[in-house]
């Protein structure tokens, strides 16, 4: 039985007012069933983390440089991550790949950074709406998740996130059956890389997920889980989607 994963990523939003948020969601969740990250922008990650102690979450980043260290301003390295305090990081997400161009050749470079520096890494795959209409979802998403895994690396420090692209921030998700079928072929996928160790990999979905879709979202088969954008930027909202799982 895998445990759900409850991921927020607050993207490119948050300054320090903001980390009040985190001080009402530790006051609303309780204990939780599920597993918490949350993912802010890195100019408040130690200091989240220091909010966080103790506390039924875990802090991630939304993204990390394949390299250790060097000669790449304006980038962060997974252990710069690691040495604030986060425990994952998200890489591959649909808007870091429109965004910054970045392939799923280098995801795999970017997952293996963030293994070696300890941290659980969420793979991000997703289709376009006209891919989708095309009938090649499954295909899209296969692939990107194939060549987003480095040779050899510890299926125990992974997790997936599909997040169709149309649906991020657009307020409209697939059907139930739709998502099911996507988490089904994704499970595929690992088990022919993992072989019987992808059994205990979790694929969340992410796009538009909120509370009140939540529940019926995390109780589709093969749902491991959720990556929450928007509703994850107030206590109230991501508490109601937590306990939804």
């Amino acid at each position: 039985m895998r445990r759900k994963l409850i991921a927020g990523n607050w993207k490119m939003n948050g300054l320090s007012r903001d980390l009040v948020e985190v001080e009402r969601l530790r006051g609303a969740i309780g204990q939780p069933e599920a597993d918490i990250l949350i993912c802010p922008p890195a100019t408040l990650i130690a200091r989240m983390v220091r909010i966080a102690e103790g506390a039924p979450f875990a802090i991630g980043g939304q993204d990390c440089h394949w390299a250790p260290a060097g000669a790449h301003t304006g980038d962060i390295s997974a252990r710069m991550l690691a040495d604030a305090g986060a425990t994952a990081v998200i890489l591959g997400h649909s808007e870091r790949r429109a965004d910054h161009g970045e392939t799923s050749e280098l995801v795999a470079r970017k997952v293996a950074a963030a293994r070696q520096a300890g941290l659980l890494a969420i793979v991000c795959v997703g289709e376009t709406e006209a891919e989708r209409d095309a009938g090649r979802t499954l295909e899209v998403v296969g692939a990107q998740l194939r060549a987003s895994l480095p040779p050899g690396v510890d299926p125990r420090g992974l997790a997936v996130a599909y997040e169709p692209v149309w649906a991020i921030g657009s307020g409209r998700t697939p059907t139930g059956a739709e998502i099911a079928a996507v988490h089904e072929g994704l499970r595929a996928t690992l088990a022919a890389s993992f072989g019987p160790a992808a059994e205990g990999m979790r694929i969340l979905y992410g796009g538009s997920v909120k509370p009140g879709n939540a529940a019926e979202i995390l109780a589709l088969p093969g749902v491991d889980g959720a990556l929450v954008g928007g509703a994850s930027l107030r206590a109230e909202d991501f508490a109601a989607i937590i306990a939804a799982a």
